[in-house]
């Protein structure tokens, strides 16, 4: 038995052999009888499966560029759901060709219609981010009004006995930029409330001239005794007034060619070739926050306070949930700028930035002064060590990376204040303990409440800020917690918690 088995194996195999040499005469094109049967047969009695091969002419259809206009032709003949493609491929059997073609309109037409849905959420975002609420500029009218009409809402801040406590560098100094009265009231509040020594704290807020009635008018009206306010415009600083300011000559040359240069938010959306993230990185460009004055302000903060020697900066997107004292107990080892790094951290969304990730690399003069693997480090909540800076060139540095790149036409780094202050800090940086910073929560919404509540400062950087109505809603609480919504302003200006 044993040697009739091995015979019939035997003819077997060679059998199966034959069919399979058979089919491989005949051509790939063609399929004899007998060879059809031997690549059926054979591998199955030889225990293993053909995997089926994707047919070189569905490469060739899939690879050849489809334009909009080659669609449009066609939209009523394109299948809109995958389940209309199935159908129309089980009723009509096409061969691999058709299938091909017909799969690249259908994926082609989906591609064109999310790209466009896309941009369109980028044109809305940058409109909402960009506008003045009603509510807020309510808020101003009323608050300037009030300044007209009510000697109280005209206080000196702070008052006349307390002024020498100003530079005084025994209290703990904070600074805020802004011209935002509710975004500057919610910092106020949230970071007296939550300080331990209140009748320590000075925070500075300085404003532009057309928001100083209204600041003053609020922080006269809501006091934050004994934690002391001082409301300040800039034309309101010596240093400011005399001569030639370099943030501002920058700030001018920056907006001509930005203007120039990136055109009105129309164009930039009707541009068809570029990706959706570029479009919408161009349309931040044109937000009016990264021209501002308050945004850059920062770098000229030795000559705005020269007789501090350590102050906090706070950014009016943000929220105190504790007390910041022992900020000025962190030894900076002779740096200039503690900050929280943001390369490092659970959340690898917010947590990823390095200096690749603002700086233009493929531009030499970046490439050949910086690593792009450097960890970033976030503005917001910085401490800054008056008396180490002015022994140093950062001002001077920054303005001159500010004029390296309205040199290159805007394309040194991304917009915003960071990129050049990453340049200009360079090697002046302490980095301090995450749980004093922790940011995203503007613009992306996997934060979630749990632990933003537990960090020791909330930042909302991002388009949706707290204050739009395109905050993210389970983020917001944190923010409207130091609103008082029963307030006679924040009522009559329709200010609510959502």
């Amino acid at each position: 038995m044993l040697i009739y088995s091995l015979l019939f194996f035997t003819f077997l195999l060679r059998f199966v052999f034959v069919l399979t040499a058979v089919d491989t005469i005949d051509g790939e094109s063609k399929c004899s009888t007998l060879g059809c049967l031997g690549k059926k047969l054979g591998p199955r009695l030889l225990g293993r499966r053909l995997e089926p091969k994707v047919p070189d002419v569905m490469y060739q259809i899939l690879d050849k560029p489809m334009s909009k206009g080659e669609l449009q032709g066609r939209l009523d003949n394109i299948p809109q759901t995958l389940e209309d493609f199935m159908a129309e491929i089980k009723e009509s059997k096409p061969d691999a060709k058709t299938f091909a073609l017909k799969l690249k309109e259908m994926v082609s037409l989906m591609e064109q219609r999310t790209r466009t849905a896309k941009i369109q959420e980028y044109l809305y975002r940058h409109v909402a981010s960009s506008s003045i609420p009603k509510q807020l500029h309510c808020l101003a009218l009323r608050l300037a009004n009030e300044h007209s009409t009510n000697a109280a809402a005209r206080l000196q801040l702070p008052s006349a006995e307390l002024v020498p406590s100003l530079v005084d560098n025994s209290y703990f100094h904070f600074v805020l930029a802004t011209d935002n009265v509710l975004a500057a009231s919610v910092v106020a509040k949230s970071l007296v409330r939550n300080a331990l020594r209140p009748q320590k704290i000075i925070l500075h807020i300085i404003t532009d001239r057309k928001t100083y009635f209204p600041m003053q008018a609020w922080f006269s009206l809501h006091s934050l005794s004994p934690a002391i306010i001082e409301v300040k415009a800039l034309h309101h600083f010596d240093w400011f007034t005399k001569g030639k300011v370099p943030v501002l000559e920058a700030m001018e040359k920056d907006q001509k060619v930005r203007s120039q240069f990136r055109g009105g938010s129309s164009a930039i959306v009707a541009n068809e070739t570029e990706k959706p993230n570029i479009i919408a990185s161009k349309l931040q460009a044109l937000s009016p926050k990264y021209n501002s004055v308050m945004n850059h302000i920062r770098i000229h903060l030795p000559e705005l306070f020269p007789s501090l020697k350590k102050v906090v900066f706070l950014d009016d997107d943000i929220v105190i949930q504790t007390d910041l004292s022992p900020l000025w107990d962190i030894d900076m080892n002779g740096k200039v700028n503690g900050a929280v790094e943001t390369c490092r951290g659970d959340d690898k969304f917010v947590m990823s930035k390095r200096f690749k990730s603002y700086l233009n690399f493929s531009h030499p003069l970046i490439a050949e002064n910086f690593h792009p693997n450097e960890c970033a480090w976030a503005y917001g909540m910085n401490i800054f060590d008056l008396e180490a800076w002015r022994k140093t060139n950062i001002s001077l540095t920054y303005h001159h990376w500010l004029e390296q790149n309205v040199k290159s036409d805007l394309s040194l780094w991304q917009l915003g204040t960071l990129p050049p202050g990453l340049i200009a800090f360079h090697g002046h940086v302490h980095i301090i303990d995450p749980f004093w910073h922790m940011l995203g929560l503007g613009y992306q919404e996997n934060t979630s409440f749990v632990d933003a509540e537990t960090a020791g400062v909330i930042h909302f950087n991002g388009r949706a800020k707290p204050w739009l109505e395109i905050a993210f809603p389970h983020l917001r609480p944190l923010w409207t917690k130091y609103i008082n919504f029963s307030d006679k302003f924040i009522k009559s200006c329709h200010i609510r918690a959502s």
